[in-house]
């Protein structure tokens, strides 16, 4: 783990108030695909750098990912390994408080996609006794593992759901394309190269996952800022769908204040320069679809989820009951509890957990990797614990994290941490 000070503490300084031992302690990750996650430094992270600038003590830890293996040629980083460095490094943080510098009470965590998830992860398991063994295994200190705020960028998470959620948004729409940047019209050729259509097998999969969305929303009672329930039909219709789509047209407002034009978003209606509805389906259509289903857990077993999930001798595993049942690989489900571990869902609600007060969770209004839902129905499920959620989807915003940031100005992301460290 790299720690990073600024120099004016050690000239008897301080930076918008903060001194050595006050200062918040930035602490982002560099995972991504759930792969390892190096160390990093000033040069390399503008989060590091503008963290730095704002007077923020950073650490940057190093953690194993799903590709990583020993001396011995077996894996060494499948799940849960990423979470239980990051507790580690958390908890190194607690023990030697008393000589590092920094207020250990003030640990803000940050993290983008994969990243993201463990950002928002180890936000709502402090110090659960799931993670013990598997602490004392790798020698980590056996100590507190909560932190204070979370930072999450598009968290691919809550994966036991992630691909009926997939499912629920693209519903209908069967050609998909990986490419993020879609070549012009015009040349046929080279898009037909990058876009796809799912086969009938795959169209079969997309409606059952479809279904399962609509049970696992109404197993949930989710409930808005008002206190009104959230739930779909038999249509996969229904509240929940509206709170999706107010969320977005939030993100649509905030650009239109701005003087942007939209109109050229046919799937938008905007009146008097208000963003007043949407049409779902053509909102997802313009987006386009990026995976085929299932998009997570896929059918044969060869997903980035599905590479996370192995263990120390096997590379992949299925990891939700629906794959498992219709593998073409034959494949097995991993552990229930490795799992459990990996999805901050089953800790919201668990008294054992430690959850962190503040959390911002943010994902682009573009953002095609995963779900809108999954972030929702996270901010939903934090908020009704009691934890502040900074929450939104940022308009024409993709799949990636740390743009809301600013090398010299206040930026959104300090400003919002900023703000927590004083109210707390």
């Amino acid at each position: 783990m790299n720690i990073y000070v600024p120099k004016a503490y050690y000239d008897k300084k301080s930076i918008d108030g903060y001194t050595l031992k006050t200062a918040p302690i930035f602490m982002p990750n560099s995972v991504g695909g759930y792969c390892p996650g190096k160390t990093e430094n000033p040069s390399e992270s503008k989060a590091i750098l503008t963290a730095l600038r704002h007077g923020f003590i950073v650490a940057s830890p190093a953690i194993r990912g799903r590709t990583l293996k020993n001396r011995n040629k077996n894996n060494h980083g499948k799940a849960p390994a990423c979470i239980v460095d990051y507790k580690a490094a958390v908890g190194f943080l607690h023990k030697f408080a008393d000589i590092l510098p920094g207020d250990d009470n003030k640990i803000i965590t940050n993290g983008t996609s994969a990243g993201g998830a463990l950002s928002c992860l180890i936000g709502v398991t402090g110090n659960h006794l799931d993670y013990k063994e598997h602490l004392r295994e790798i020698g980590a200190a056996e100590e507190d593992d909560s932190i204070f705020a979370s930072s999450c960028y598009c968290p691919i998470t809550n994966l036991g759901n992630a691909d009926a959620a997939y499912e629920w948004q693209f519903d209908g729409i069967y050609d998909y394309c990986k490419s993020r940047i879609l070549t012009p019209k015009s040349d046929k050729n080279i898009n037909s190269l990058l876009k796809r259509t799912m086969n009938e097998e795959r169209i079969k999969i997309s409606k059952e996952e479809c279904a399962l969305f609509t049970t696992y929303i109404n197993s949930l009672n989710l409930k808005d800022e008002d206190g009104k329930p959230l739930t779909l039909d038999e249509n996969e219709n229904g509240t929940f769908k509206e709170y999706i789509k107010s969320v977005i047209l939030s993100s649509a407002q905030e650009v239109l204040d701005k003087g942007v034009d939209l109109t050229g978003k046919k799937w938008l209606d905007v009146c008097g320069g208000k963003a007043v509805a949407m049409d779902f389906y053509g909102y997802a259509k313009d987006i386009t679809r990026m995976k085929t289903a299932s998009a997570f857990d896929d059918i044969t077993m060869t997903s980035t989820e599905n590479n996370l999930f192995g263990d120390k001798y096997n590379d992949y595993a299925h990891f939700t009951k629906y794959s498992t049942c219709h593998s073409t690989a034959n494949g097995k489900t991993a552990q229930k509890k490795i799992i459990k571990m990996l999805n901050p869902m089953y800790y919201i609600e668990d008294e054992k957990a430690e959850s962190a007060k503040y959390f911002r969770i943010r994902h682009g209004e573009r953002d095609r990797d995963t779900s809108i839902a999954i972030s929702a129905i996270l901010s939903l499920k934090l908020k009704e614990i009691g934890c502040n959620v900074d929450y939104a989807a940022p308009w024409d915003i993709p799949h990636s994290g740390d743009y809301d940031l600013d090398e010299y100005d206040l930026d959104e992301l300090f400003a919002w941490i900023n703000k927590i460290v004083k109210e707390g």
